[in-house]
């Protein structure tokens, strides 16, 4: 009997495994247009765009625009569900938008063709994952002709001198060989090292500080200001001190722009983003109280 349950489990996952397997199957590419263009430097605009995961479900965007420069950091911040992931995922084009338009360079991202926008944003996600293969391989999956140099100037960049420093092999360390690994701090520095050394005209960066600790944040932060100086950053923060710097902060409710400035602007105007400051600054003072 034992036996018989072991293997209906089993079952149950194999089922489970294939039928997700064949979801992916099913998806069906997006329509790439016959009459390609080239985007213009790295001005995004974001402009009436409403969108829906489903057709009977609310809208995760609506009417939402926004805009963001080159050599500017934008970040978008909002609680759960306010719509930072999905505007982000339709900057890169994941998936497109049912209403208005997302251009890159005053053109529209479904006017451009894939490789074309796969060269023109980078994106990094919160749990950015390496592959079982040399530092050097996993940099090369940006620019497969990268010299040595070239790999060595962006991990600098990235603030990386002291993973390299520590690894038997240097860049040519293989991850998982001989008890090597990095934590998710030090792996999002890599994952931004690669961002750095491909030199996308835009970049989008997941809460790209969310597995790191305090020192990690600090070198992470520093490996920001790399990314500006070719790109125009946006990033999506939890941790409103990772982009108290940043120079447009839009603040998204319900799919839609509650607020938008700088900082100190902000904070003075005493709205949504200052309420969420200051719970924010309440979250990372609690500490345990000492048993009665």
């Amino acid at each position: 009997m034992m036996r018989v349950m072991f293997m209906s489990e089993n079952s149950m996952k194999i089922d489970d495994a294939i039928a997700r397997v064949n979801s992916i199957k099913e998806i069906q590419p997006l329509v790439e247009t016959e009459n390609k263009k080239t985007p213009s430097g790295a001005f995004v605009e974001i402009k009436n765009v409403t969108y829906r995961y489903s057709n009977d479900a609310k809208p995760a965007v609506r009417n939402l625009s926004l805009s963001a420069d080159k050599d500017q950091i934008i970040a978008l911040v909002g609680s759960s569900g306010s719509g930072k992931t999905t505007t982000a995922g339709l900057i890169a084009r994941f998936f497109d938008v049912q209403k208005g338009n997302v251009l890159i360079g005053g053109v529209d991202v479904r006017d451009i063709g894939k490789e074309e926008l796969m060269n023109t944003v980078s994106y990094v996600f919160q749990d950015s994952r390496l592959l079982k293969q040399s530092i050097a391989d996993n940099l090369r999956i940006a620019k497969p002709n990268a010299t040595d140099a070239e790999l060595t100037e962006a991990l600098h960049a990235a603030q990386c001198d002291d993973i390299i420093e520590r690894l038997p092999q240097g860049i040519n360390t293989v991850l998982g060989s001989e008890g090597t690994y990095l934590s998710g701090g030090e792996q999002q520095r890599i994952a931004i090292a690669r961002v750095i050394l491909k030199k996308a005209p835009v970049v989008i960066l997941d809460e790209a500080t969310a597995f790191a600790d305090p020192e990690n944040e600090v070198l992470v932060q520093k490996a920001f200001t790399e990314l500006t100086k070719h790109s125009t950053v946006i990033m999506i923060a939890h941790r409103l001190s990772t982009i108290r710097n940043a120079d447009k902060i839009y603040v998204l409710e319900h799919g839609e722009v509650a607020e938008v400035g700088k900082h100190d602007e902000l904070i003075e105007k005493g709205g949504l983003y200052s309420k969420m400051w200051k719970e924010y600054q309440s979250a990372i003072s609690w500490k345990v109280g000492e048993a009665v």
